[in-house]
Parts: structure tokens; sequence; C-alpha cells
């Protein structure tokens, strides 16, 4: 091993980036930020900053940090410089930079994507190195964030989605005595808009490297453009200091309107947020447009945001609202439904049409491999509310679309001719659009096939990178993989061989992680491609396995698992 794991700051003339111990890169990290969890909620900040010097400083966070940015799904975009790190020596070498004396920020490259309203959301662009030095502090920022952090909000967090926040919408209006107006809210160029001087008093991190992120500015069109304020879409610690900005407003509902003895009544308040989407519920519509929502107003005036007019309403349970792109309606029965949203539907299957209409020349089985992600993301998505209506409506538009495709491929053939070149029977389906892929025979997935299942909720106080809940997120993560394997036997079978582990860095194998198949005796030496010849390694650990020729050792399952 060429490089030292210690905790604090270490120097390197030479760095071997295949050779590097993840494992114990992984235990210093995750030792470090249990201590910032520990000193946090003991209200010991010195000690915590103290702690937050000493990761930043250390090889093994700059380490974690070059990893992240280069492995994630910007590693081969690049910021103004036009660099990207693509081979093992750069990312070596941007180790040894990661430093913060004389550390200056470059601009940040502007570019526009589009939103479903039809206006562009803009987008800044920090270099390679610039990335690598924010994913450095936000390991030693998250800890803190993830401990202070409001219980009901669930975006951009480790181990909390989308549908946790809509499982909670389902508790707090489900029952007949819940509340019956809800304040749908969304603020305005929220990212954009975030006070600089109130962020940089309040952000437990240190005050002069956030000061030059927060004042880098951003080149467009060639043209230098200042930030006065807001932190830019597109920078990793910016999520981050986002939830850290709007943290504090369920605390100060919860104050103000607690459950009982608020006026000798129940206001039944309470606050849902994903990101900088969120919804408030209240017993009237005046206790949510004379008392709730100047409160809202005034807690984001301070840090420099304000409501969107277009965006914000109240209404009534029964009329329904869209969040998260669901539409949660109480019907005159009581029964609170939750289901795709119309505007949701309609901008899925538009994408689907555009794919289908775009590729008139392809091969069946090139539209089907481009449909089928398509299709699974958007179902896997709606799985845990009531879809299954809807994702029958959808099979139907997309069998259309895919009919129409396939008669305008040959008019000159019939009905019969081209049901019989384009649909097979499979199951109990008559109609499944398939084709030839690589010599392989691909089918078209059905949204239908996918199962609704109800989603079990994240705990409110659960955090991540306290050693107290180590147990409760390793269940959650075992029930979150096998489900996300069903109908991949092999996977599924050595996932759980393995209990999720990766038997290189001992880290655990997630979806977000992503793995390879790994043979144990490789196929070049004589090894087979049966299930005890192969394990799941993490893409970075299989790399360094075969870059230095490491042997693997196949782990024996756990009674239980």
């Amino acid at each position: 091993m060429t490089a030292d794991l210690t905790a604090g700051a270490v120097s390197h003339n030479t760095m071997n980036w295949p050779a590097i111990d993840w494992q114990a890169v992984h235990e210093n990290v995750r030792r470090l930020q249990a201590r910032i969890v520990k000193a946090t909620q003991e209200g010991k900040w010195g000690k915590v900053k103290a702690l937050q010097h000493l990761l930043t400083h250390s090889f093994s966070d700059k380490a974690l940090a070059v990893k992240r940015v280069t492995e994630n799904q910007g590693k081969r975009t690049s910021g103004v410089d036009g660099e990207i790190w693509d081979t093992p020596a750069k990312k070596a070498e941007a180790i040894t930079h990661l430093k913060q004396h004389g550390y200056r920020p470059a601009p940040l490259r502007r570019i526009y994507i589009p939103k479903s309203n039809g206006k562009r959301r803009p987008l800044s662009i920090p270099t390679m190195f610039d990335r690598a030095m924010q994913a450095l502090y936000l390991l030693a920022l998250d800890p803190v964030v993830e401990t202070l952090a409001d219980k009901q909000s669930h975006g951009f967090r480790k181990a909390r989605s989308c549908a946790d926040a809509i499982e909670q919408v389902h508790l707090v209006l489900s029952r007949r005595t819940s509340a019956q107006w809800v304040l749908e809210a969304d603020i305005a160029t929220c990212f954009d808009s975030i006070n600089h001087e109130w962020l940089l008093a309040h952000a437990p991190m240190d005050k002069i490297v956030l000061r030059k992120w927060l004042k880098a500015g951003f080149i467009e069109r060639n043209a230098f453009h200042a930030t006065t304020e807001g932190t830019p879409q597109g920078g990793v610690i910016s999520p981050a200091l986002a939830n850290l900005t709007l943290d504090g407003l369920e605390v100060c509902l919860r104050e103000k309107y607690p459950k009982t003895g608020y006026k000798g009544q129940n206001p039944k308040v309470n606050l849902v947020r994903y990101a900088d989407d969120f919804i408030i519920t209240g017993a009237s519509k005046e206790l949510l447009e004379n008392e709730i929502r100047p409160l809202v107003e005034a807690f984001l005036h301070e840090r420099g945001l304000e409501l969107s007019l277009e965006k914000t309403h109240i209404t009534h349970i029964t009329d329904g609202f869209d969040f998260l792109g669901q539409t949660t309606r109480k019907y005159k029965n009581s029964k609170l439904l939750i289901m795709p949203s119309r505007k949701n539907v309609h901008t899925f299957l538009s994408n689907i049409r555009e794919t289908i209409k775009g590729n008139a020349q392809i091969t069946t089985g090139e539209l089907i491999a481009r449909l089928n992600p398509k299709i699974q993301g958007w179902a896997m998505y709606h799985r845990h509310v009531s879809s299954k209506d809807t994702f029958g409506k959808v099979d139907y538009a997309i069998f259309q679309a895919l009919w129409r495709w396939a008669r305008r491929r040959h008019p000159n053939k019939g009905r019969r001719w081209v049901k019989r070149k384009y649909f097979r029977s499979r199951g109990t389906r008559n109609w499944v659009f398939s084709g030839d892929l690589r010599g392989k025979q691909v089918y078209l997935r059905f949204a239908s096939d996918i199962r609704i299942k109800r989603h079990r909720k994240i705990k409110g106080d659960a955090n991540p990178y306290d050693p107290a809940w180590e147990i409760y997120f390793e269940e959650r993560l075992g029930l979150k993989m096998l489900d996300n394997l069903k109908g991949r036997r092999q996977l599924r079978h050595l996932w759980r061989e393995q209990n999720g582990i990766c038997p290189n860095c001992q880290q655990k194998i997630t979806k977000l992680t992503g793995w390879h198949n790994h043979h144990i005796v490789w196929r070049s030496h004589g090894g087979t491609d049966t299930a005890d010849n192969r394990v799941l390694l993490h893409p970075t650990c299989h790399r360094q396995v075969h870059s230095l020729g490491l042997s693997v050792v196949k782990p024996r399952p756990e009674r239980g698992v």
C-alpha cells in the first residue's frame, strides 16, 4: 500500500490510485462523521469545528471526495477549464492537490435545461477540482445538517426519497379526522435566491471556503457574471446548503401550533417537505391564509426567499392537489387516494411517443432497449400508490404508439402481417412487442407488470451517520435491495450470499453504488460462469482487483440472510 490512511493531514509525493485501501478509507471517514454527530447532539460546536477540520484535512476524506466526483453521472461533464479526471493518474494527482491553503474556485459554467412549464432552469457547473473540494467539505457538513434536519424533510438526504414524503402525506391526511385544507407551497428560484449573509452566519462549516464558492460567479456566453445571492444548482454541496436554509420551519410551526392546546383545539398543522416543494395541512382555510402563510413568508424572507405566487395555493382535500408528480384527493366516502397526476402521465407518455417517433429507422430490439428503462423507472416511482388503473391505461397508450410505428414502417402490408412480425404471445399476453437485440429475443416491459406495494416510511429521527441507527438502516437496505433485484435471480442470490457487502472494501452494495459481476477464477484462466465462481463488487473495487491482480474470497452467508 502506497498511501498512509491516517485520519489527519498527510503529504504524498506519489499516489497509486488503484492501490488505495477503500475499506480503511470508509472506516476512517465514518468514524469521524459519527464523532461529529455526537458532538452536534451535545451542542459542543467547538468540538464539531475541530472534528470537521480534522476530517477535511485527512487523506481518507480527500480520496472519497475524488472518488465521488469521478464516479457519479457528471463525471464526463467539465467546467470552464474543460478538464475531466478519467484516468487513475489524474485521480491520484487530484488527491494531492486538494488543499485549502491558496484555494480559489474558478467561475462556474452556466447552461440551461428545459422545465416542464416551457421555461428554462439555469444550471451552473463547477470544475472537477471545485466539485471535489465541495465533496470534501460535504462529507464534514452533511452529518451536522442531517442531525439538525426537520423530521419530515425528505429531499436530498441519504436513505430518504419521494416515496417517504408521499407516505407522510398519506399519514397526515388519510384519517376521517385529518385536516381538510392544504397549503401547496413552492419557493421561487430557491437555489438562486438564498441570502449569502444568512448562509455565512448559519452554515456550520469553514466560512472562508464557503464565501469563495458563493462569490465565484459564472461564465455565460464568454462573459463573467458576479453572484450576489444564491447557491448554484449543479454544485455538489448546494443541496445540503439548501436543506440547511429551509430546516427549522417544521420546529417553528410545531412550537406555535402544537397538536393540542392551541386555542382549545387541534389546528392539525403538519409540514411535509421535499427539497423546496412542501405542503402544510391545516384545520381551516382561514388558519392557513391568515396565520400559516404569513409565518412561512416571514421565515423565508429572513433567508432571502419568497413563495412563488404562481405555484402556491390553498386547496380543499376534496378538490385534490398535486405533489411530487402525484395527485392526492379525498372522496365523499372519506377515502383518500393518491395516484399519478394527469400532468405527470402526460409528460411521461409525451416522452415515450417522442422516443418512438424519433427512432423510425432503428431495429425493434434497439427501440425496446430505449423504452424499457423509461417504462420501468416511471412505474417503479409510482408503484407505492394507487396506480393499477393508470398503469393499464399507460400500457394501452404505448401499444397504440408502437402499432402506429409498425404500420408506418410497412404501409403496403396488412394488419395480420404486421402483428406476426412485431408482436408475440408471452405468458398470458398475446400482444407483446418483441424483437432481436444482439442475437437475443427481447420484450417490451408492461407498466402493469410492476406490483403495487405500500412503501414503509423511514422514521423521522433516523440518522444514517449515527451508529445507533446502523441496524435500522441495514434492515431497510436489505429489504430495498432484495426488492430491486426481484426477477434477477442470480444477482439476488449473490447479494444475499454476500450479506450485501462488497468483499473487497467491506462496504454496502446499493443501487446507488452500483455493482459488477466478478469471476473469482477469471474466465481467461479457465473459470466458469456459475454462481459459485462469481461475486458482486463495487465498480471501483472491480477495477482495483483486476489492475492489481488481487484475489477475492467468496464470503460465507450469515444465518438468516
